[in-house]
């Protein structure tokens, strides 16, 4: 079995499923890692109904959810990912220590809560888990995978991961705010050689100046870590709601110029990491 990335939701804050957006793509933070025969899900933003649908057509039975945290653009879709309510079905969620704060299944069941949903999270027929680990511990799931983490730098905590297998790797770095002039010595050890680097570049370097401490990093920051870690394919991820297909390309264009081996995450897409 293959290591694949496929994209299933790749922008921030908000959908946008606007015809202007659809090249690109509208959903929210959602990621596909297939490794061997391991599932893991990265960030279960509103692109995860449509990944757990596919799930259920093709006979999964089991996947591991990494969450990076728990603002809502990251975690919407859990109430509308099908495989949960699904009797047999064993979903393992991972999440960062969340600063002190309530644990994670407390989190993601409030969010089920009515008068926000209807259906509460206890009702959910699958075999769930929750885990939460601290920033820097690194585990291992079956198959041969091993999962790496570090503390990121956004409101309320976020946690990066790197996903390796068979030699392999991809790390995912979203969401996080640089400091200029001073790399996050974090992040430049969780991705230090990577294979493919998905990486917040919410902004445009002008952009980020007048949202700093938003907690979000920019295209050019993207180029500059993975140049500093030697990293082979970077992937510029968690698009800015306000940008459209053209300033998309635009984007993708500049940061090509600088970083040749690089692209701008296309919801739909799979990136094969063999």
């Amino acid at each position: 079995m293959g290591f694949s990335v496929t994209f299933w939701g790749v922008r921030g804050t908000i959908p946008c499923p606007m015809a202007s957006h659809l090249g690109f793509g509208g959903n929210t933070s959602c990621v596909e890692v297939q490794a061997g025969k391991q599932r893991i899900i990265v960030d279960a933003g509103t692109g995860l109904r449509m990944l757990g649908r596919k799930l259920l057509a093709e006979g999964v039975t089991g996947a591991t959810l990494l969450l990076s945290h728990t603002h809502l653009d990251h975690i919407s879709g859990f109430p509308f990912f099908a495989p949960a309510y699904t009797k047999g079905f064993g979903l393992r969620v991972i999440s960062g220590h969340l600063n002190g704060g309530p644990d994670i299944e407390s989190v993601m069941a409030r969010q089920m809560e009515r008068p926000l949903f209807p259906v509460p999270l206890r009702t959910m027929g699958g075999d769930l888990s929750f885990l939460e680990v601290p920033p820097g511990h690194s585990f291992k799931l079956e198959g041969g995978v091993r999962i790496h983490t570090a503390a990121l730098n956004h409101p309320d905590g976020a946690t990066g991961y790197r996903i390796e297998y068979q030699g392999r790797s991809v790390a995912y770095v979203t969401d996080t705010e640089h400091v200029p002039d001073h790399p996050d010595r974090n992040i430049l050890n969780l991705v230090d050689g990577v294979d493919l680097l998905l990486y917040d570049s919410t902004y445009t370097d002008d952009e980020w100046a007048q949202r700093i401490g938003w907690g979000h990093s920019t295209w050019m920051e993207a180029v500059r870590i993975a140049r500093a870690a030697h990293v082979k394919t970077l992937g510029l991820f968690h698009h800015d709601p306000d940008h459209d297909d053209a300033t998309m390309e635009r984007i993708e264009a500049a940061a090509k110029a600088e970083f040749a081996n690089c692209f701008a995450a296309r919801e739909g897409t799979t990136i094969s990491l063999d």
